[in-house]
């Protein structure tokens, strides 16, 4: 049906949209038709009940299955906003999935990754998800001290007593001094 989003990336992709759409054909009979070429749909038939059921089913496992991606570019806004024309608004936001389907014509559903500014502004849409936060990785890995295999003391701190394998006790120096000798420096450099 559709491909679940796995892998953060810092690379910008286009927002991606499903719609699933009832087509008549003559007066008696219709098809439902998807955007994914790989779903299989229902045949022809006249049971229109049955097919705006399944349609609707249809476009909800496509919003199951996909989970929003966070660099993704909304999709409205790579349509010139056409689905809010009167409205005019610069996309930015969080990533949100969305399903649009109007009851009055009860033909069209469309799940779509739209941004946060033209979510409100689209009509007949309903928020599914958002995206997750991208967690901030540093850019370097920073080097850490191994831990040390003192005993500990509540607080976190190390016991001066367990320092007696021949290290040195560490000298605590104050902030001030830090300060103070900081300053020197600085006016003695002008």
């Amino acid at each position: 049906m559709t491909t679940v989003y796995s892998e953060p990336s810092t690379e910008r992709l286009p927002g991606r949209a499903w719609t699933v759409r009832i087509v008549g054909h003559g007066r008696s009979s219709a098809s439902v038709t998807c955007s994914t070429t790989a779903c299989r749909m229902p045949p022809r038939s006249e049971d229109l009940t049955a097919l705006r059921a399944f349609a609707a089913r249809h476009a909800a496992a496509h919003a199951k299955a996909a989970t929003v991606r966070p660099n993704a570019w909304c999709h409205c806004g790579s349509q010139h906003c056409g689905a809010h024309p009167d409205t005019k608004t610069h996309c930015a936001g969080a990533v949100l999935l969305i399903l649009r389907h109007d009851p009055v014509m009860r033909r069209v559903w469309s799940v779509e990754e739209v941004c946060e500014s033209c979510a409100p502004l689209i009509p007949n849409a309903t928020v599914l998800a958002r995206a997750e936060r991208p967690r901030r990785t540093p850019d370097r890995p920073t080097a850490q001290a191994p831990a040390s295999a003192r005993p500990a003391i509540a607080g976190g701190f190390s016991s001066p007593a367990a320092l007696g394998d021949g290290e040195p006790t560490p000298t605590r120096r104050s902030r001030r001094s830090t300060q103070r000798s900081g300053r020197r420096r600085f006016v003695q450099g002008r």
